[in-house]
């Protein structure tokens, strides 16, 4: 049986629980994921040369290393070439691109050191997503940033931020897809604080302060992420997730982040969507895999994975929230970690658009949990993988087990070679 023969079997089945498998597939195929540049050169950007510092680390010296705009720009293509769906850019202000002998620090970023991006976006039908880097930096002063004592300090953040707000406007003016920039630092400390006031008072004061910069808010959508802590900033972080949820639930128009990194192991994102989507019109999500801790590792189609997505496709807010990949593996081939990340994402949605929820929310509704346990149970063993594999054949890219030799071919011709 040849795959086009195992597709029609599939949709027969999913038909029979009221599920339009070519509806799903034209559907999930408009849906934007932002994919994250830092996978590509471990977080390093092009605007400095010391360590990554700030809570953040990658581990792993796997050859091949983008080392400069160009060769970022090519190994995204290559990744992109084998992701199904529609895609976004997501950058970090520290991929700004400079011409040769200028610069200019972060509080002076111009929409100019990025026209390399947008010109890359554009000729690919990109959007483009965006964040200011409040980390690796020798600015950040005792570990603090826009909560910090030092109004010298506290005051170039807040500059760098104003110029983030301008950089995101021309992002959505020069793509026509709204740009979503989100504000995260690590801002913290390592053992117990005297205060812990003071600086979420300062870290609000200098949020307010950033997003008093103009900008159209139906095309630039600031976030507000939390964590939970940082290497280094062990014992306190500015940024807690009761902050930042307050911060966006008293800020009109300032949405809350969730990383699925930035929390409790006992603590799932799955849970906290639909809690969030009962009083937010949108969020954010940064969608990573945990491993004890905010380890960024390659996302999977792992269960919470699946739940996440679920969760979005249930609740009818594949418009209402905005997914970017936030991930860092130094250890194995880094394209290959892009696509197995965008891949599984997308393999969550599809997996949670093949799923009959009107039949299952009426049987919880009536209280019908036996049925409603065997059909869950059951669907797990339909034959999603055929429905994935034709989503990927009308996308253009290559189905599970082909993929791979492409990468394999791409790191003996371009990146064992740098």
């Amino acid at each position: 049986m040849n795959q086009k023969e195992r597709y029609e079997d599939a949709k027969k089945m999913y038909a029979a629980l009221g599920v339009d498998t070519d509806a799903v597939i034209e559907a999930l195929k408009k849906v934007p994921v932002a994919l994250h540049c830092w996978q590509g050169d471990d977080v390093t950007g092009f605007d400095h040369d010391g360590p990554l510092t700030g809570g953040i680390q990658t581990t792993g010296d796997y050859p091949g290393k983008a080392k400069t705009p160009q060769e970022l720009m090519l190994d995204m293509d290559k990744a992109l070439s084998l992701m199904p769906g529609t895609k976004k850019l997501n950058l970090h202000a520290s991929y700004a691109i400079f011409e040769e002998g200028e610069f200019a620090d972060r509080d002076k970023l111009e929409p100019k050191h990025f026209a390399k991006w947008v010109e890359f976006a554009k000729e690919r039908n990109m959007g483009i997503d965006f964040n200011p880097t409040f980390f690796s930096h020798d600015k950040v002063k005792d570990g603090l940033t826009l909560s910090s004592p030092d109004e010298e300090t506290r005051k170039f953040w807040i500059e760098h931020g104003k110029a983030c707000v301008r950089i995101s406007q021309y992002f959505a003016n020069e793509t026509g897809i709204p740009c979503v920039m989100n504000i995260w630092t690590g801002d913290g400390y390592k053992d117990i604080p005297a205060d812990r006031m003071g600086p979420r008072l300062r870290y609000k004061d200098s949020i307010e302060q950033i997003l008093s910069e103009p900008y159209d808010r139906k095309m630039v959508k600031p976030c507000v992420e939390s964590k939970v802590f940082g290497i280094g900033v062990e014992s306190y972080t500015v940024g807690s997730a009761e902050f930042t949820l307050s911060y966006a639930a008293t800020h009109e128009g300032c949405l809350p982040l969730m990383d699925n990194g930035h929390y409790h192991p006992t603590e799932v994102v799955s849970d906290k969507i639909p809690a969030l989507l009962c009083f937010y019109p949108e969020i954010a999500l940064h969608i990573t895999r945990p491993v004890r801790w905010d380890s960024d590792h390659v996302v999977l189609f792992d269960d919470e994975t699946k739940e996440m997505a679920k969760e979005i496709v249930r609740n009818d807010a594949l418009g209402r929230v905005f997914m970017a990949l936030d991930y860092f593996d130094a250890s194995i081939n880094r394209v290959s970690a892009w696509v197995v990340g965008f891949r599984s994402w997308q393999k969550a949605l599809l997996n949670a658009m093949c799923m009959p929820y009107g039949t299952m929310k009426q049987l919880q509704d009536e209280n019908r949990m036996t049925e409603l346990m065997v059909m869950q149970e059951e669907i797990k063993t339909y034959p999603f993988g055929d429905v994935w594999n034709e989503y990927c054949e009308r996308c253009g890219v290559l189905a599970d087990g082909k993929w791979f030799e492409e990468i394999v071919k791409y790191e003996q011709d371009v990146l064992l070679k740098r």
